[in-house]
Formats: C-alpha cells, sequence, structure tokens
C-alpha cells in the first residue's frame, strides 16, 4: 500500500476535475464525507465507487460522522434518523442488558446503511466521559455518560456492531473531550482537571477499548500533562499519554488520526500544523472542509505512510470484513421495543 499519510474531505455531491486531479496526484490514505457531499442513495453510492475507482484501491478509507442525534450527516428521509448516544447511556442505568442490546441493534443498524452507501470507517464510537460542568453544547448527549464503565460498556458495543457490519469504528477524542467548555471547531478548549482524575474517568474508556484499529485525537490543552501544548500537536500526549501502557494510560497502538485540521483550535500555517502534528506521532492527518489551498499546503508536508504508521493502517483494514447476516426490519422492530416499553 502506496498512499500518503491523509484523509481529505471534498465541496460537493461529486468531484470536480480539479479535485481529482489533485486526489490523483496526492493519493490520500482516505475520504472523509460530510452532509454538502450527500443527495440520496443511488448519488452517494455512485460517488463512493468513484472515489474507489480514482484511488485504485477496494478497501480505501471512506469515512464519515454518523453518530446519531444531532451529529448525523445521513439523514431523512432517505435514512433513519438514529438515537444519540446519551439515550442508550439513561436506559443502561435502569437496565443494563436491555441497553446493550438496543444500542447493538441502532449501530448494527447504522453500518448497514454505511455499508449499503460504500461508506468503510464511521467515526464513532465516541468516547468522551461527559461531566457536569462542560458545555452540553460541545458534548452533551453526544456522550454515553458521565459514568466512564457506562461509556466503556457501550462504546464497546457500539464498535463490535460496526465490525459486525463491515464498518471500521474509529474511537474519539482521546484522550478525553468530556471536559470541554468551548467548542473546539472555534476555539481551543482547557482542561484543568488533575492528572488523577484525568487517568481515571477520561483515559478510562481509551484504556479498555484500547485494541480498536483505529483512533481520533481532540484539540485540547491538558496543563496537569502538557501546559500549553494543543494534544494533536504534542508529542507529550500522544507519546506519553496515548500511545504509553504505564499505569493509567491509554496504551493505544491503533492507527492515530487527528480531528479535522481546520477546526479553529487549531491555529497557523497548515503546512507547519503538518509538521508538528507528524513530527508528535499522529499517524494521519484530517482535513474536512474541502478547502484547495489549504489541502495544497497539507500535501506539501504529507510524506507516504510508512514504517509504524504504514503497519497500522495495514491492521486497520485487515479488519475489514463482509457483513454478517442481519435483517433490518426485525432489527428495527425490536430496538423500538427496547427503546419505548418493556423488555418483550
Amino acid at each position: 500500500m502506496s498512499v500518503r499519510a491523509v484523509i481529505f474531505g471534498f465541496a460537493g455531491t461529486k468531484l470536480t476535475e480539479d479535485e481529482k486531479n489533485f486526489f490523483q496526484d496526492v493519493d490520500p490514505f482516505g475520504f472523509i464525507l460530510f452532509l454538502r457531499n450527500i443527495e440520496s442513495p443511488d448519488q452517494l453510492r455512485g460517488l463512493t465507487d468513484d472515489l474507489r475507482m480514482l484511488s485504485g484501491r477496494d478497501d480505501t478509507p471512506i469515512l464519515i460522522d454518523q453518530e446519531g442525534g444531532r451529529v448525523a450527516r445521513m439523514r431523512e428521509p432517505h435514512w433513519r434518523k438514529a438515537p444519540a448516544a446519551g439515550a442508550f447511556g439513561a436506559l443502561y442505568e435502569t437496565d443494563p442488558a436491555r441497553a446493550e442490546e438496543a444500542a447493538y441493534l441502532n449501530y448494527r443498524l447504522m453500518a448497514e446503511e454505511l455499508w449499503q452507501a460504500g461508506i468503510n470507517v464511521d467515526c464513532v464510537p465516541m468516547l468522551d466521559v461527559r461531566t457536569p460542568d462542560a458545555n452540553e453544547a460541545v458534548i452533551g448527549d453526544r456522550a454515553f455518560s458521565d459514568d466512564p464503565q457506562i461509556v466503556t460498556a457501550l462504546g464497546k458495543t457500539a464498535a463490535d456492531a460496526m465490525l459486525a457490519g463491515g464498518v471500521l469504528p474509529v474511537m474519539k477524542h482521546m484522550p478525553g473531550h468530556g471536559r470541554a467548555r468551548v467548542d473546539s471547531h472555534f476555539d481551543v478548549p482547557v482542561v484543568e482537571a488533575p492528572v488523577a482524575d484525568l487517568e481515571a474517568i477520561d483515559f478510562a474508556p481509551f484504556r479498555a477499548l484500547n485494541h480498536l484499529p483505529m483512533g481520533m485525537t481532540g484539540h485540547l490543552v491538558y496543563p496537569a500533562l502538557a501546559d500549553g501544548e494543543i494534544s494533536t500537536l504534542s508529542e507529550t500526549i500522544i507519546c506519553e499519554v496515548i500511545r504509553s501502557s504505564a499505569p493509567g494510560r491509554i496504551g493505544f497502538d491503533g492507527l492515530l488520526m487527528t480531528d479535522d485540521f481546520s477546526m479553529g483550535a487549531l491555529s497557523g500555517d497548515f503546512a507547519v500544523r503538518t509538521q508538528k502534528a507528524l513530527a508528535a506521532g499522529c499517524d494521519v492527518i484530517l482535513h474536512c472542509n474541502g478547502d484547495p489551498e489549504e489541502m495544497a499546503a497539507i500535501a506539501s508536508e504529507i510524506p507516504e505512510l510508512a514504517g509504524k504508521s504504514l503497519e497500522r493502517g495495514k491492521k486497520a483494514l485487515d479488519y475489514l470484513s463482509a457483513p454478517d447476516d442481519f435483517d433490518p426490519a426485525d432489527a428495527r422492530n425490536r430496538l423500538k421495543s427496547l427503546m419505548a416499553g418493556p423488555m418483550t
């Protein structure tokens, strides 16, 4: 696999000639889709087919943020409106078995829709542990719970369901976004919690699920760990927290991608951002907004995926397989029963 260590978004519902030429020249590891790229099932399937034809690789990662709730790129009337993660966490507090079954069916249905659309990577589960003083508009019901054990249990269920449906999960946002008081799309969240609290709460779900094939950073500052350094660009955070297997740390050795490089929490030249993130230990850069000048600046500094990063990329793609047997109609009916009333 000879590809560059980047995942790019693009502008519309089909590739322009300039985008095709750029992507053929750069040969990115993968692509990411947003609402602006999606009109209908037929259009979306045609688009993902075109992306794979352009790359020349059947297993080219095509990503999406399809969480459910307010974060959904594939929407009604063509696709199911899925509950937010918090709905399953709330159910878990009264009936864990019912919540886990409901969560599995929900994410398995989601994986089925993605598979049919030609999408093979979903940026779930979100393993951030919600905290009472955080900004609800940033994380809120996107998180499963404020209890790390519940987040871990339901995060594992979601990941298992995705893999059963032929879709790679991406756990996010390491090392933990649940305490954010500002939105990293616009500003830099600063997490003031002490190390002991971070290790016991924020890192715990990521540590428990550190075997998963792909993960994403968050753009945050943790003064107790690396004062003033944004985590995505911090060798201290990447190597001594996310990668480290020391007690209390996360110990993740899968493919680590950045959160979106076009978010407001990051500043400065895109080429410099790219240099810093790769030097810090990220494997793959993610850039979502499709801006050609920004993409060109990133591409100027992007190497081929190589060494340990290449091994991680290949290992992640090895997780891809055809979906198991599944009846969507039965799953929808069962999920509705689980979410609405007594066990049947």
